[in-house]
């Protein structure tokens, strides 16, 4: 017994030490991207999971290669049957919205509440991206939040260069709600912001995330341990902030919510919610943001609201409110 409670001990007393000494542990932990689940999946064959999807690579930088399915709207499905990635580039043209998807930490473009989400999207007649970061499933590169930000905004610009005119979204789920503001708040600086934002599962900043962890609980008592945990997060250079961004992000946002999800609580959808109203309401704005909040008893907790049999509707409501209020201010 005694051994035992002193490798508890040492173990305890180690871990902080450990990430003290070595912060990139924190990073590894934040994105997640060593865990490549589903495992066996081809992610070069996207029609074993999805019928109507391509996959290609864009490069956002030299030696990062970042892959991505693009996932037609059901409506386009027997069209392009037997067709080559050029008509798919082609059919961008078409005028229906586009949704890149930003998914959270872990896993892969493959995972099965990633693809859940994706069919939803697809039968409600949008075209979907979803992207695997640097680092992830099979994208070269290590993750970093700069990085990450840099293959949302490539993406981004690829697909606004191959559109006509189409409703353009970024989609961020948990970490992915973070790469998602910030590129939206990167496109408003440089004076094209995105057409709708919408943040599900979305936290105020990474930060504040690091130190609700279960992980992190054991130590949050001590003096002076969430201080070192934002301080070595500072010092990789991961902030995350929803908050911040929200606090000048003037694009349309919607978010969505479980009151169940038990790895961001509720209460920093809330929190988000109202300082979004208040950015837009100095731009009288504040009709442009929404919030949808799932009960307990569904049981969506962090991943699963793509369950919602009402989404397409939520979502598609929301995008048409948004293309009439930009028709109006152009006339």
């Amino acid at each position: 017994m005694k051994k035992v409670l002193v490798f508890l001990v040492s173990l305890y007393v180690c871990a902080p030490v450990c990430v003290f000494l070595f912060p990139w542990i924190l990073g590894f932990a934040v994105f997640g991207h060593w865990n490549a689940a589903p495992f066996f999946v081809d992610l070069t064959r996207p029609e074993l999971l999805l019928n109507h999807t391509v996959n290609f690579y864009l490069n956002p930088e030299p030696q990062v290669s970042v892959g991505v399915w693009h996932s037609l709207p059901s409506s386009l499905w027997a069209a392009a049957q037997g067709r080559s990635s050029l008509w798919y580039e082609a059919a961008l043209g078409d005028g229906r919205p586009v949704v890149i998807f930003l998914h959270g930490n872990g896993g892969t473009r493959a995972a099965e509440h990633r693809v859940g989400l994706v069919k939803k999207l697809t039968a409600a007649g949008f075209h979907v991206f979803s992207l695997d970061y640097r680092g992830f499933g099979d994208s070269s590169g290590d993750p970093t939040e700069a990085g990450v930000t840099k293959d949302a905004l490539y993406l981004y610009h690829w697909v606004k260069r191959r559109s006509r005119g189409n409703l353009i979204c970024l989609w961020g789920q948990s970490l992915g709600t973070g790469v998602a503001t910030n590129a939206a708040v990167r496109l408003q600086n440089q004076g094209s912001g995105v057409d709708v934002v919408v943040l599900q599962a979305a936290y105020t900043s990474v930060r504040e995330l690091v130190a609700l962890d279960a992980l992190a609980q054991p130590y949050i008592f001590l003096p002076g341990f969430k201080s070192l945990i934002w301080t070595l997060l500072e010092k990789i250079e991961i902030e995350f902030a929803n908050d911040k961004n929200l606090q000048t992000l003037t694009s349309p946002v919607l978010l969505l919510h479980a009151k169940d999800d038990t790895t961001v609580p509720f209460s920093m959808a809330q929190e988000l919610f109202a300082v979004s109203v208040q950015t837009h309401s100095r731009v009288n704005r504040a009709d442009e943001v929404e919030f949808v909040s799932y009960s307990e008893d569904l049981g969506y907790n962090h991943r699963n609201i793509y369950l919602d049999p009402d989404l397409p509707d939520v979502v598609t409501s929301f995008f048409q409110k948004v293309k009439r209020a930009s028709a109006a201010k152009s006339m």
